[in-house]
């Protein structure tokens, strides 16, 4: 039986909140969509970039906070923007890449980067 899905949305457990939500915020230009508290307390944040959707959750520490994070996965965000102006501007805001913007045999220019927590971001601009 086949899925017919309308959308992928990522859901990231990251060592310090405030952090990560201030990174994809003014390092990625996401914006924040809700805030998720419990008991009074910041549990996780919504954000958004058109239509890419990314949850972050404050870990709790009961499996170790220096645990690796992203081992053996990538987030692949596909934009209409200019890959070489949105890595200058990623590296302007103090980030390194992993990887500077190539040409791709499809047509597309990606460049990788990682977030605080090490989670791996594959930006992949298309014309």
């Amino acid at each position: 039986m086949a899925v017919n899905a309308d959308s992928l949305e990522a859901s990231l457990t990251v060592k310090d909140l405030e952090t990560s939500v201030s990174w994809y915020r003014d390092v990625m230009g996401f914006s924040i969509d809700r805030k998720h508290e419990r008991a009074g307390k910041l549990i996780a944040v919504s954000l958004k970039a058109g239509a890419v959707r990314i949850l972050l959750s404050q870990d709790d520490g009961a499996k170790g906070l220096d645990r690796v994070k992203g081992v053996g996965f990538s987030l692949q965000i596909t934009t209409r923007e200019n890959a070489d102006d949105m890595a200058r501007r990623i590296k302007q805001q103090g980030t390194v890449l992993d990887t500077e913007p190539v040409d791709m045999p499809w047509g597309a220019r990606v460049f990788r980067l990682r977030d605080p927590d090490g989670f791996r971001l594959t930006i992949s601009s298309v014309h």
